[in-house]
């Protein structure tokens, strides 16, 4: 039996947007379930997989040491890069 027959509403898991590889504009999954919800992935898949426990304690240290100082960058780009300003565009046409 699938979930949807016994609701009748439509499950959607992920929403396709945009995001910035380098600085080209590709398009991707915002999860909306599962462990990764909020987050941009490339594939669907990766909503449900497992986590890197390694590489979260990592980015939890170094956003300890370093949080002010990468909030401060990643704001300038957003501000500066044409591809950041570019995906900015095209993911508020897309609500």
């Amino acid at each position: 039996m699938i979930l949807e027959e016994v609701t009748k509403d439509l499950i959607v898991e992920n929403r396709m947007v945009w995001r910035k590889v380098g600085n080209k504009v590709v398009r991707a999954v915002r999860c909306t379930s599962g462990r990764r919800k909020g987050r941009v992935v490339s594939k669907p898949q990766q909503c449900s997989a497992p986590i890197n426990m390694k590489k979260r304690l990592v980015l939890k240290k170094t956003k300890s040491k370093m949080g002010a100082r990468m909030a401060r960058k990643a704001q300038r780009t957003k501000r500066m890069n044409p591809a950041s300003r570019r995906v900015r565009s095209l993911n508020i046409r897309r609500r």
